[in-house]
């Protein structure tokens, strides 16, 4: 958490901005403060203070679960990873606990990175391409087709939500997004990906889509108190809905553990992998 649409949509706050925030596209950075030595990949706080100031932001895009925010002659990579949160305020801002990078603009506004666990990471990288190349492709990529992706699922022989969530793989899905896929797919996250036929592999693609795509409309999911403003949280199918009926037949949804990741499903739209098929 945040997952691909949550960062989808920082990332088109901070390309369009609004009235409250403004926008950072075209201006010029000022200043660089480093609240927090070890957020920094890439490079040292000198180097990054010494390179980043006088280049412009030219643009601010998403690859998987990264923000990327390309300047004049390096790009700036940020994982929110956990906790990471992104404000754009004035620089007359009073700082707030846990803030860890700040980029002063021309204009009076700032970007500032806050993370209370300090597991996000800003990455200052001359090839973002070269920085980002060992991540899956996107699922949202029209250059992914049903028969790529079914290749793919068979080219190795993994249990669906672990496989799912490796990076490597398919970029951008987490936990909630996973779990959500795998119900309207009607598949169970056990099931072997080398087991899935034509047909199911089509259906799970689809599910990703539109799990993706539902959440990145409600503008994500916020569930706890890192990512602000999304609501897909109140339409959710499975995830963190144990006890609760499955919205197509009724069943409770369960929880179980896969690959030490907590797992939500419906034991009745997703068969285990030792009964038959089922489907929704």
């Amino acid at each position: 958490m945040p997952e691909l649409p949550e960062v989808e949509t920082i990332v088109r706050r901070l390309r369009e901005g609004n009235a409250a925030e403004g926008v950072l596209l075209g201006h010029r950075v000022l200043g660089v403060n480093v609240l927090w030595a070890r957020t920094l990949r890439g490079a040292d706080e000198a180097t990054l203070q010494a390179q980043l100031p006088g280049q412009r932001l030219l643009s601010v895009g998403r690859r998987a679960k990264w923000v990327v925010m390309q300047f004049d002659n390096a790009a700036l990579l940020l994982h929110l990873r956990m906790s990471g949160d992104l404000r754009v305020e004035s620089q007359a801002a009073a700082l707030q606990p846990h803030d860890r990078l700040l980029l002063d603009f021309e204009g009076g506004l700032r970007l500032t990175f806050n993370d209370p666990r300090k597991f996000g990471r800003a990455w200052w990288t001359q090839d973002p391409a070269a920085a980002l190349a060992d991540l899956g492709p996107e699922p949202l990529d029209e250059g992914l087709s049903d028969a790529v992706f079914y290749q793919r699922l068979h080219r190795v022989q993994r249990q669906l939500k672990p496989l799912l969530l490796d990076q490597r793989f398919l970029a951008g899905l987490g936990n909630i997004y996973t779990d959500e896929a795998l119900h309207r797919a009607g598949l169970h996250p056990l099931r072997r990906s080398n087991t899935l036929t034509i047909e199911e592999a089509q259906r799970l693609l689809r599910a990703i889509r539109a799990a993706l795509q539902e959440g990145i409309r409600r503008n994500g999911a916020s569930i706890d108190w890192v990512y602000r403003g999304g609501n897909f949280q109140n339409y959710f199918r499975v995830y963190q809905r144990t006890g609760q009926p499955c919205p197509v037949c009724g069943t409770p949804i369960v929880r179980l553990l896969v690959g030490q990741r907590g797992t939500h499903i419906c034991p009745v739209c997703q068969p285990a992998p030792d009964t038959p098929a089922g489907g929704v």
